[in-house]
């Protein structure tokens, strides 16, 4: 293990990135061996293991699910950290998502536990937070007691963060809502095949966004994080109101309904992100939606 290495954060860190061709993982993948780390990425297909070998990384193919196999994988990785970037969202599913979250973090971190790897960095979410009127911080609690469908997404994040707590070292990034190539929120993403059908509403929801260029540099910058949870999102929660219209021109839809009179619910607070900028030093590229969706090209229907 990193024992024996002159510098346990140097450029000779082993990482295992699971979840490696996912949206973040493949980004942040690809930052690291720039950055001359030796990556490991775990998939669940042989055609994704060729794309990381390609892109200069090691790779196994390994089921998260099949706890036996994982270990085995993780022990002949022998890294210094575990970046968990595992998510389940292709088919749309909260409780495919909830379920990698229970059982896919459990398994990965007895795994990493068991070889002695010290430090996780994994990804969480900004809206699991309960009730209240500001932008939540860190320290606001998680809603344990949300009532469904909501609880199956807050109860994925709970068993989650409690699995990745058993680390010596852990960091805990609770990203804002992803935005930019790849996502649900571009023009080819689901979101936008939903306001092109008008089911895009401007409410009073509040919401905050992070692009995901800038999730995955906050990813790899977390490997020299204090212990802790960070939300990683831009500097500018928004409601419904004012996103929605913007983000609807963007991707090519009609102007979304408004919703004028439903009030917001306590939970659609957004997040602040203050921590991770003034004390972590994290500065996003995009330093709010406003400026990501402009950047990139508007889709053309």
């Amino acid at each position: 293990m990193a024992d024996a290495r002159r510098d346990r954060w140097g450029a000779d860190m082993r990482v295992l990135v699971a979840g490696a061709t996912g949206v973040i993982g493949r980004r942040a993948t690809d930052l690291l061996l720039a950055r001359g780390h030796q990556v490991t990425g775990l998939s669940r297909s042989d055609q994704h293991a060729a794309t990381l070998r390609a892109r200069g990384a090691d790779a196994m193919v390994v089921d998260v699910y099949d706890a036996e196999a994982l270990a085995d994988a993780v022990k002949a990785a022998a890294p210094d950290v575990v970046m968990h970037q595992l998510t389940d969202l292709s088919g749309g599913s909260s409780e495919a998502n909830a379920r990698m979250r229970r059982i896919g973090t459990r398994n990965l971190t007895d795994a990493a536990l068991t070889v002695g790897v010290r430090r996780i960095v994994a990804q969480s979410v900004a809206w699991a937070y309960q009730a209240g009127p500001n932008p939540a911080d860190e320290g606001t609690p998680l809603d344990l007691h949300a009532s469904a469908p909501r609880s199956t997404t807050v109860g994925g994040v709970v068993a989650l963060e409690s699995s990745v707590r058993d680390a010596p070292e852990w960091v805990v990034l609770r990203y804002g809502l992803l935005y930019g190539p790849d996502t649900w929120y571009t023009p080819g993403g689901l979101v936008a095949e939903q306001a092109r059908r008008r089911e895009l509403m401007a409410n009073a929801d509040v919401s905050s966004f992070v692009q995901v260029d800038d999730a995955a540099e906050a990813a790899v910058a977390a490997l020299d994080w204090p212990t802790g949870v960070a939300n990683i999102c831009d500097d500018e929660p928004a409601t419904g109101h004012e996103w929605a219209p913007l983000f609807a021109r963007w991707v090519g839809a009609p102007e979304p309904p408004k919703d004028l009179d439903t009030p917001r619910p306590g939970w659609a607070r957004g997040a602040d992100n203050r921590r991770a900028r003034h004390e972590l030093g994290w500065e996003p590229r995009y330093r709010s939606w406003r400026d990501g969706f402009t950047a990139a090209p508007r889709a053309r229907f």
